[in-house]
């Protein structure tokens, strides 16, 4: 399939480039000796990675530890809440530390330990990436520093406690707004001193080359599963699929099982409170092109032409950027991205709760908002939702601020 001039056909080996580049989006925009690491990382990644070993390892561990695959669940009763449309979801809930975080760190911290590093290094927002990695570190036997902001930290405590009972070093950031982009620096800026014995475990598909590729072919493994379940479930394609997008990595490896058919494909952005800068985190919506975080990607701005401060409930999504790969399935119009604010998202966290006895992150509870909004406007058809984490970090947090729907 031919998509305004890309052939999705050859699309996942056509990008990126050797550079780093999708389109004008991504490479690698970071110190010479920072460069040097990218470069060991990438030729780690080029030929560890794609031998028999490592892969053959790597799907045992999904299989014994992670649990995979994880299922696709009907959605029968929101369904007929809202009309014909059928809702489904790829549980990555189910996923061993309830996200599809763990699919990258386990791949990530693989590579760690055949380069032989002794630690991995990492940010977290909304805790799940700090999870898994710590979970990856303690099945591989590395040591493990998580950067977090105070104000995560609070809002994350469930996670925050997984994280060192798992023996990982949690390390509170205070500077600036004190949330993600702020652990994002405060990790680099500390993979800088100590590359040489360590490996940054970037938690998305954000960063210098090689993150955004190699996080997105250890995700692929959702969209991989999905398509082949969903077909053998139904006999046919979704018609559309959902998935909530921050940086980005649970909607690009969904994504990837999907871009070359006829499906069509929506991400989903945090509107928050509303469009006034500050109070949302909807990059690809309002942003224009930057370079941050060592990639060239769209970005929210301030009236410097710094990363503008951002807003979301969910602290998985309030970053001011989008993976670059993103930023360019934006610009080619192959995926849909669309926004959700914050009322119509915890909505939808308790209607998937007491409808299904499912209950979602809440970043994860805005690609169900927007289905549902979907549903309503299709008519018929299906759509199958990426329910990226399960919602046990965020009910104490959803009760104290928007009480009991």
């Amino acid at each position: 399939m031919k998509f305004n001039g890309v052939d999705f056909d050859t699309y996942l080996k056509d990008y990126p480039n050797q550079e780093g580049f999708y389109g004008r989006y991504g490479g690698s925009y970071v110190s010479a000796e920072l460069q040097k690491a990218m470069e060991e990382i990438t030729e780690a990644y080029y030929t560890i990675a794609k031998s028999s070993k490592f892969i053959s390892e790597l799907r045992r561990i999904r299989k014994e530890f992670q649990g995979r695959p994880t299922p696709i669940s009907h959605l029968e009763r929101l369904s007929n809440s809202l009309g014909n449309v059928q809702l489904y979801a790829k549980r990555e809930d189910l996923n061993h530390t309830g996200a599809h975080k763990l699919n990258h760190c386990m791949g990530e911290a693989l590579l760690a330990k055949y380069m032989g590093k002794k630690k991995v290094i990492a940010e977290t927002g909304a805790g799940q990436h700090g999870v898994a990695l710590a979970t990856a570190a303690a099945y591989f036997g590395l040591q493990c520093d998580i950067y977090m902001g105070a104000v995560d930290i609070k809002k994350q405590a469930p996670n925050v406690a997984r994280m060192k009972i798992l023996g990982a070093n949690v390390i509170e950031v205070t500077h600036g707004l004190a949330t993600l982009k702020e652990a994002v620096d405060a990790a680099f800026d500390a993979y800088v001193q100590e590359h040489e014995d360590s490996i940054y475990c970037i938690g998305s598909v954000l960063g210098p080359h090689p993150f955004p590729m190699m996080v997105r072919e250890f995700q692929s493994v959702i969209g991989i599963e999905a398509r082949e379940q969903f077909t053998g479930m139904t006999g046919e394609l979704p018609d559309a699929i959902v998935a909530c997008v921050g940086g980005g990595s649970n909607a690009m490896g969904f994504f990837a099982g999907f871009l070359n058919d006829p499906v069509d494909i929506y991400g989903i952005e945090p509107l928050g409170r509303g469009p006034k800068l500050g109070d949302h985190a909807a990059s690809l919506a309002y942003g224009t092109e930057g370079i941050m975080h060592g990639f060239n990607s769209i970005m929210l701005k301030d009236e410097n032409g710094e990363p503008a401060p951002v807003y979301s409930v969910a602290s998985g999504l309030d970053y001011p950027s989008s993976g670059p790969e993103h930023a360019f399935l934006h610009d080619l119009g192959r995926v849909k991205y669309d926004m959700v604010n914050d009322e119509d998202t915890i909505d939808a966290f308790f209607k998937l709760s007491r409808l299904e006895g499912i209950i979602p992150a809440i970043e994860s509870a805005h690609a169900v908002a927007y289905a549902m909004k979907l549903a309503k406007e299709m008519k018929r058809g299906s759509i199958l939702i990426n329910l990226s984490g399960r919602g046990d970090k965020d009910m104490d947090y959803v009760l104290e601020n928007f009480g009991m729907r």
